[in-house]
């Protein structure tokens, strides 16, 4: 098959996807976005041809727009505009959980400081605020008192995107030292992991120790009933254990899988390249 990939910098996962995708005979096109100019109705000339799209795009505006271009030029991307869509930003990825009857933490959205801190009262100390689009834990902080709220939430309003204006506020969820990280095909688990560390947030990007998690049939059907809820294609999902159960508490569409690889006995690369080879027979068949 001839693949695209859409990217702006080729890391570690991008490498061990060409890698696999090459070593299987497929002809690959590197897209770099930051090079492309995207038509209304013509694609670009480095389109011509694909079977599939793979959207590796770092920045979220990058990889919202790419993807809804795709789709416009009638070229299947994985994953979809509209998964992208919604995991791209964490309000509507709680309302799409909400919505599915998935658990997930408890979370409201303001618009003002001043309703904003209304919401952190509610919830008690500690609470979660986090940015609306962001990853790898960036800019999220924990909140552990009424001062800390007022000095974050001041430095939060005098920032000038848009996006800071929204306040989301989380419960905070008292993990055991850990959360859980899943690579999900449609819904389908392939492999997860665990990461843990001493401090509340337990990102591999932020140096957490990872280890190999069997999943059982509750964690199954949440990753299943997750990927369902944003429209499903190749996800990560995020979970954490609570006294009641699994909750839910991100979806990513531009996952990261290069510590899942090395955590886990199976290689992920090689499942995911499946999956995609199964996306290209469907469209050819149809």
């Amino acid at each position: 098959m001839q693949v695209g990939l859409l990217y702006s910098r080729i890391r570690k996962d991008e490498k061990l996807l060409l890698a696999e995708l090459r070593d299987r005979g497929h002809e690959v096109t590197k897209i770099d976005v930051r090079k492309e100019t995207f038509d209304l109705t013509d694609a670009p000339d480095t389109f011509e041809n694909l079977d599939l799209v793979i959207d590796r795009c770092l920045a979220t505006s990058r990889s919202l727009y790419a993807t809804q271009f795709c789709e416009a030029y009638g070229i299947p991307v994985v994953n979809s505009h509209e998964t992208a869509d919604i995991c791209a930003d964490k309000v509507k990825t709680s309302l799409a959980l909400a919505g599915a009857g998935i658990p997930t933490p408890a979370t409201k959205v303001a618009f003002t400081t001043k309703s904003a801190m209304e919401a952190i009262e509610s919830f008690g100390y500690p609470c979660v605020l986090k940015p609306v689009v962001g990853s790898w834990g960036r800019l999220m902080a924990k909140i552990d008192s009424k001062s800390a709220a007022e000095a974050i939430l001041e430095h939060k309003a005098t920032l000038g995107h848009y996006e800071h204006k929204v306040f989301y506020v989380q419960e905070f969820v008292d993990k055991p030292g850990r959360d859980i990280r899943v690579l999900a095909l449609d819904g389908e688990p392939v492999a997860a992991m665990a990461r843990h560390d001493d401090h509340w947030l337990t990102n591999a990007a932020k140096g957490a120790e990872t280890t190999t998690f069997e999943l059982d049939s509750e964690a199954e059907s949440l990753v299943e009933q997750a990927s369902d809820a944003v429209g499903g294609g190749l996800l990560g999902v995020d979970l954490m254990e609570t006294d009641s159960g699994y909750t839910i508490h991100e979806v990513n569409h531009t996952v990261e899988f290069k510590a899942l690889n090395e955590a886990v006995n199976l290689d992920v690369p090689a499942s995911v390249v499946d999956w995609l080879e199964s996306k290209v027979g469907m469209e050819v068949v149809a």
